[in-house]
């Protein structure tokens, strides 16, 4: 297996003595997009200014390509590109200006891709920053993160402020981006279906640790909602230690169960003659009984 973009073992984060993170061990390799989904507050800010050095971890280690976070070669800085949920332009500056500051910095500037998209997305390059409503600021944002093609790309909320339309033009980007399987991609974002349509595997970020790390695939097929109808309570299936939620009304019944595998289909398929309906969730469905 190649080496991975970013390793942390037993990472966490306080706040004026106070935990924001727990004991993370992640690990993301080239070709991995990674959604990452919790709740405000959850700490899904603070991870990856983490994992891009900006905000030190109080605790545990983070690696890039194989270097601490805090200390890498300037060849590594160069493979990395960050958006953060706020941006972080020079108002003074028209965004042709501004992009190419940023492009001095690196050797593998890519200025005809940045033409590109810059038309694509409808940006005025010669207007200045101050000038320029949030949305397109962060379009601005966006080109100084693409325009040096990094290994590793982490995105803050980066569409938050993006119309319908740039937001699907961005998100295929983002698909041309990861095409090669040789870059890897961390999203946050509110949007749930825009990580599903994305990401190949999921970070669930809840009470301050990792409470699901996997393949996007695995998470749906491990939570889903059983329905049945009978006038007796099903007791083997109502006891299963995994139920996260229940609910009954005469002679219905539907559980929300998470780690469920087909042998525990075929377990309970024949109980007491009831035939069990088993609807898959959308993985916005899947966040939402997660967090109720």
């Amino acid at each position: 297996m190649s080496e991975p973009c970013i390793r942390t073992r037993n990472l966490g984060k306080s706040f004026g003595g106070k935990a924001v993170l727990e004991g993370l061990n992640l690990e993301v390799y080239p070709g991995d997009v990674v959604g990452l989904i919790g709740l405000n507050g959850a700490g899904k800010t603070t991870l990856l200014e983490a994992l891009s050095g900006f905000s030190p971890a109080t605790q545990g280690e983070v690696t890039v390509f194989g270097h601490p976070v805090l200390s890498p070669p300037e060849a590594v800085k160069r493979r990395i590109g960050y958006v953060p949920q706020t941006d972080e332009l020079i108002p003074s500056l028209k965004a042709i200006d501004y992009l190419e500051v940023i492009a001095s910095f690196y050797p593998k500037w890519d200025r005809e891709k940045i033409d590109a998209l810059a038309r694509s997305w409808q940006i005025d390059l010669s207007a200045r920053i101050r000038s320029m409503s949030v949305g397109q600021r962060q379009k601005v944002s966006l080109l100084g993160a693409l325009g040096h093609q990094p290994d590793l790309l982490l995105l803050d909320e980066p569409v938050a402020s993006l119309d319908p339309l740039a937001r699907r033009q961005f998100l295929q980007e983002l698909v041309d981006v990861t095409a090669s399987g040789e870059r890897a991609v961390i999203l946050s974002s509110h949007i749930v279906s825009d990580i599903e349509r994305l990401a190949n595997r999921i970070w669930v970020l809840k009470d301050r640790r990792l409470y699901w790390s996997g393949e996007c695939d695995s998470l749906k097929d491990s939570v889903v909602r059983i329905h049945y109808r009978s006038r007796e309570r099903l007791t083997t299936l109502m006891d299963l230690p995994n139920v996260l939620h229940r609910h009954e009304e005469d002679g219905y019944t539907a559980l929300v169960v998470q780690d469920w595998s087909e042998s525990l289909h075929r377990q309970f398929r024949g109980i007491a003659g009831v035939a069990l309906e088993i609807e898959t969730l959308s993985l916005e469905e899947i966040f939402l009984e997660l967090h109720r």
